[in-house]
């Protein structure tokens, strides 16, 4: 798995990531339907994120791994 560097969260469910490896914007919105992830439609809630070595995550355990980050914005 790769390092997260950095983050911002950005209007729309999307955040702004930067990797060791890659730059670009992941978009939460395919996530936000499934049961763990509906918090995340609290606009305070969702800015609320933080990075970890080796993703992203929330204070109620939700979060995606840096390979999953990756993947999406890769395959935008």
């Amino acid at each position: 798995m790769e390092k997260i560097l950095n983050i911002k969260p950005l209007e729309d469910y999307l955040i702004a990531v930067e990797t060791s490896s890659v730059t670009g914007v992941f978009d939460v919105k395919p996530y936000l339907n499934f049961n763990v992830f509906k918090a995340l439609k609290n606009k305070g809630y969702f800015n609320s994120v933080v990075a970890t070595k080796y993703g992203i995550e929330w204070q109620n355990g939700q979060d995606f791994s840096s390979d999953t980050i990756i993947f999406d914005i890769k395959n935008q």
